[in-house]
């Protein structure tokens, strides 16, 4: 894994994410010094995911408009409908392009973006889900230097999204949600 500081974390779940996610942003302080993109396979309606988390978090919760430059110390949910994606400069951008892997937004999509805008300075963490999406993105994170992180698959709720990103990434490391947690607490904590 990279030894260069974490300056972004992304993060991707699918079936079981809302208990997940639950047990890992609402223990960041309101201090959190990264910035996370969410990517969560949500319907095309209203998923509620922001008002949910900025009930529990203590960062700043959104979901954010295309071109919207990255803050750190928030938390970007991507909107249902469309692909969350990082543009170099450090802005976000929002697609409308086809679904990956029957989804938009799609964890690959994200994962590889935010890849090539932070190299070796992005953290890639991938949860429960039951499909194989941010797994190609995770080894894109893997590839450009950066660090991949999986909730274990056998304490998840789906398996197949974290045991599909072990799969592609050497280097990628399964933890549990508690030790998910700390990690991304040493990384970002000023």
């Amino acid at each position: 894994m990279s030894a260069e500081p974490v300056a972004a974390v992304v993060i991707g779940a699918s079936a079981g994410a809302v208990q997940a996610l639950s047990d890992i942003l609402p223990r960041l302080p309101a201090d959190y010094s990264l910035p996370i993109m969410v990517v969560v396979h949500v319907p095309t309606a209203p998923s509620g995911l922001t008002t949910l988390f900025a009930a529990k978090c203590a960062m700043a919760v959104v979901e954010p408009d295309d071109k919207e430059m990255i803050a750190p110390g928030s938390i970007y949910f991507a909107p249902p409908g469309y692909h969350l994606l990082v543009e170099p400069g450090g802005s976000i951008a929002l697609s409308a392009d086809e679904p990956v892997l029957y989804s938009r937004p799609s964890i690959d999509v994200l994962f590889e973006s935010a890849a090539d805008s932070f190299g070796p300075g992005l953290l890639g963490i991938v949860l429960t889900g039951a499909n194989e999406d941010g797994a190609r993105g995770a080894a894109a994170i893997e590839q450009r230097g950066g660090r991949v992180l999986v909730e274990d698959p056998a304490t998840a709720y789906a398996a197949t999204m974290p045991a599909a990103a072990l799969a592609r990434c050497s280097a990628a490391r399964a933890l549990s949600l508690d030790a998910l947690s700390d990690y991304l607490i040493r990384a970002g904590s000023r």
